[in-house]
């Protein structure tokens, strides 16, 4: 059916009005079926539109591309994906120049909305006839939008979301060059459906940055995302209203660097692995017996009612105070929570229930995705988890809303910045920092000596291949491609090491709290719940285990030094009394002088012996896990 609709709803053109503010000013087809193309009427559900599609700042820059995510408007609908370009023209420029333009320059962005998550496909051919639209400087000259409408359906129809064309514009390989070891910070981040907030200006850096973060996960960009935006828009603008004036008005909000905020001494989520985070991040509803489905369907969402039970949050004080939910599925909950140890949070094993099946997680949970044999995507955008690669200042309630357990968003306004107690990881894109205030996560997340391996492995062939990677001629190792598949290697490793018998020292290479922490949330739950035969060719144990070495102690002290906090203030502490004291020994004499400043050289190149990548090749780590295999 959507093959005969085509994957474009819509071609819309949003303007900011010097007294309404942002607003929808054309759309193709209307947005609202009993309503005009040049009617400023929005469905409820996409409230924000006007606001994803001219973000906030937007008249600092030129032009500008925003990826955004809408929630579907009927039952039978999944994620809408937006891709918007932006740009201003000066008003004297216009050959049109109506009543209403009454500032210097004219700010719009037409953006299209689509069934697929094409974001680089539709951003290159946007750009295109968003320059053209801005060249005519008439923009009622509406034609080449609805030309735009019919050629994308032409173009896109049938379009499979497999190859290339679904990670155009999205590298990793620059992203490990800016990141490099904490990229697998941030996959595992992911992994446990903690709160992280990316932060960057302008947009489509931001954008871009955390949707190549998310393609790093197998199938996620393909299947994975089409339950990530099921949120609610506030019921009234009032509240938005309020806190858009608390500033000094909405077109003047700009994102801009500045001084690291001392970290507040609010209380983030908590990490352990007791009977309340297992009931946090438990499912209320969609359970099945249908264990043996390998590919399941989603559940059917009859009502609004229904469809808020199924992305409720599941701590058992909002569970306690929502009258919505429905007693059976509060004793699917309770059953499921006894499945799971109170004090380690690992699966009871010793007495399964009717309906739980090995390990005592329930059988037959349903992701409601497009899986592949081994079950992946893994459903980490579901259950009220959100993806929102640019959320917008009116969106801000999403951060502390009870219905919404989660969520991985990009921003731009230094609000959001600001308020780092309403997530448990904030990304500074433009440092490569990932600050996470709460101790036990950060320990959670400790990347192990073969974790390091694995990230050192990646940045040393996307570094020696920094110019340009055909050069050898293969166009494959150190290449974007290549860096998806190590990622898919490393999470296929993860998953069958986890369902090995007695499997202690395979996940002690992983970090025992990190995957203690993993297992309790929804994503495993799931996966684990339902068979994937694929996975029995899947080799057991992390791709680079292997006895330490040398070079792993040189490694992890390098890591220590240039990441961790106090490694850092370790490190610039030596090098500031390192220069205070050559100074003072040139005031004392050129003889002491010449001393300290050998002692400075010596130390200066032990801290560069450190920082440097030890020397490792692919064929030591592929040698010593195929020796450590049992």
């Amino acid at each position: 059916m959507d093959d005969l609709k085509g994957p474009v709803l819509h071609i819309v053109v949003v303007g900011f009005h010097h007294k309404k503010g942002c607003q929808v000013e054309f759309s193709y087809p209307p947005l609202l079926p009993d309503e005009g193309h040049d009617s400023n009427l929005l469905p409820e559900e996409w409230k924000y539109l006007p606001f994803l599609a001219l973000p906030d700042g937007a008249h600092n820059y030129q032009e500008d591309t925003v990826y955004f995510h809408l929630p579907p408007l009927s039952e039978d609908m999944k994620c809408v994906y937006g891709v918007s370009c932006y740009r201003q023209i000066e008003a004297k420029a216009l050959k049109v120049r109506q009543a209403d333009v009454t500032r210097e320059t004219v700010q719009k962005s037409v953006c299209v909305l689509s069934r697929v998550p094409l974001y680089g496909l539709l951003q290159a051919k946007l750009q295109l006839i968003t320059h053209a639209y801005f060249e005519e400087k008439d923009f009622s000259q509406i034609s080449i939008l609805k030309e735009l409408y019919d050629h994308m359906n032409g173009s896109l129809r049938g379009s499979a979301l497999e190859g290339s064309q679904v990670y155009l514009g999205l590298s990793p390989r620059d992203l490990i060059l800016h990141f490099r070891h904490k990229i697998l910070i941030l996959f595992k981040l992911i992994l446990l459906e903690k709160k992280v907030l990316f932060y960057v200006s302008p947009v489509n850096r931001l954008v871009g940055a955390l949707m190549t973060v998310l393609s790093l996960f197998p199938g996620m960009i393909e299947h994975g995302l089409v339950d990530s935006s099921h949120y609610r828009p506030k019921s009234s603008v009032s509240e938005d209203v309020t806190l858009v004036e608390s500033v000094s008005g909405a077109e003047e909000f700009v994102s801009v660097s500045v001084t690291d905020i001392p970290n507040s001494e609010l209380e983030l989520e908590g990490t352990s692995a007791g009977p309340t985070a297992a009931a946090k991040e438990s499912p209320s509803s969609g359970t099945s017996t249908e264990g043996d489905n390998h590919l399941l369907k989603p559940p059917s969402r009859s009502s609004p009612e229904s469809s808020e039970s199924d992305w409720e949050t599941l701590d058992p004080s909002v569970l306690e105070e929502s009258p919505k939910k429905e007693a059976v599925e509060g004793k699917e909950e309770v059953e499921l929570l006894d499945a799971f140890d109170s004090e380690t949070g690992t699966p009871i094993t010793s007495q399964p229930q009717s309906g739980v099946g090995q390990g005592g997680v329930v059988q037959g949970l349903v992701s409601g995705l497009e899986e592949d044999q081994y079950g992946l995507p893994l459903p980490i955008f579901t259950k009220g988890y959100l993806c929102l690669p640019y959320m917008a200042l009116q969106q801000h309630h999403l951060l502390s809303d009870v219905t919404v357990r989660g969520f991985v968003a990009g921003a731009t306004n230094i609000l959001f910045r600001q308020q780092r107690h309403l997530s448990d990881a904030v990304v500074e894109v433009e440092e490569a920092g990932v600050h996470i205030q709460d101790p036990e996560l950060r320990k959670i997340l400790s990347l192990t000596t073969a974790d390091l391996r694995f990230a050192d492995y990646l940045v040393k062939h996307v570094t020696e291949n920094r110019d340009d990677v055909f050069l050898d001629g293969t166009g494959w190792e150190g290449g974007d491609e290549w860096i998806r598949a190590q990622f898919t290697l490393y999470l296929h490793s993860l998953l069958s090491s986890a369902l090995q018998q007695d499997n202690e020292r395979l996940l002690a290479d992983y970090g025992v709290a990190f995957v203690t922490a993993w297992k309790i949330t929804h994503n495993y739950r799931v996966w684990y719940s339902n068979k994937h035969p694929a996975m029995a060719a899947i080799t057991a144990g992390h791709p680079f285990q292997g006895q330490y070495s040398v070079a792993d102690v040189k490694l992890r002290l390098s890591h220590s030094v240039q990441n961790s906090e106090r490694g850092k203030k370790i490190g610039n502490a030596m090098m500031t009394t390192s220069r205070s004291v050559v100074q003072t020994g040139k005031a004392m004499g050129q003889s002491v002088g010449g001393a300290l400043t050998s002692a400075k050289s010596a130390m200066s190149s032990w801290f560069s012996t450190l920082a440097q990548p030890p020397a490792v090749t692919p064929a030591e780590h592929l040698e010593q896990a195929t020796e450590a295999q049992p």
